[in-house]
């Protein structure tokens, strides 16, 4: 079968098996969606989850979080790893949305990529998640090895990755897509050993890997 045919064939096996997939990060607003999914790098979403409530009531919102010190943000998040990073671009974050966008997350890609540690994944996820925008399609850890694996893309830098899978995947369903390869990774395609037999792809995944190191 051609790409844009393999590419349909995924779309539906995946909406059978994850019929009602979502976003396993718990939020109700853009602003702490943006957070939380900063928060999710090299963290796992369950361990995000038990963070943010302590987050979100020390400082509701971006305004708030602006005013917080470098030290005081770390000592909170410091369980989700890479914490002086992230409190650091959380922290410029919280103070642009504030200074340039009147204290409300924007609803644009080419904005959200100039708040500090925001990049297209985190965007494309927000804009989804909290304006049910489909500007392009968040290429994660999972989207990323998936797509390889079944022959979608030959590149393992996420922005040509996007670009292939923006090409073959109808627009209405990017983020859906993202959010059934997060649930298909994590449940049947995982890094190291993943569960072929098991495996809603198997008749005819080619079982690619990238190269080493990528």
């Amino acid at each position: 079968m051609t790409k844009q045919e393999l590419a349909l064939e995924i779309i539906d096996r995946l909406k059978k098996e994850y019929p009602d997939a979502d976003c396993t990060l718990d939020y109700d607003q853009a602003w702490k969606l943006l957070v939380s999914v900063r928060l999710a790098a090299q963290c796992t979403d369950a361990r995000v989850n038990t963070v943010t409530p302590e987050l979100f009531r020390r400082w509701p919102g971006p305004a708030e979080l602006a005013l917080a010190t470098q030290e005081e943000l770390e000592s909170v998040i410091r369980s989700t790893g890479f914490y002086h990073s992230k409190a650091r671009n959380l922290l410029g974050a919280a103070q642009r949305v504030v200074s340039v966008y009147g204290g409300e997350v924007p609803p644009r890609l080419d904005e959200l990529i100039t708040l500090p540690g925001v990049a297209r994944k985190t965007a494309n996820v927000v804009l989804f998640g909290a304006f049910g925008i489909n500007e392009g399609l968040a290429v994660d850890t999972h989207v990323k090895r998936i797509s390889y694996r079944l022959g979608l893309t030959s590149h393992t830098d996420p922005v040509d990755i996007e670009q292939d899978l923006m090409r073959l995947f109808p627009r209405a369903e990017w983020g859906d897509v993202n959010h059934r390869m997060v649930w298909f990774g994590r449940d049947v395609c995982h890094a190291r050993s993943p569960r072929c037999a098991e495996c809603e792809m198997a008749d005819f995944c080619p079982r690619r890997e990238p190269p080493k190191g990528k």
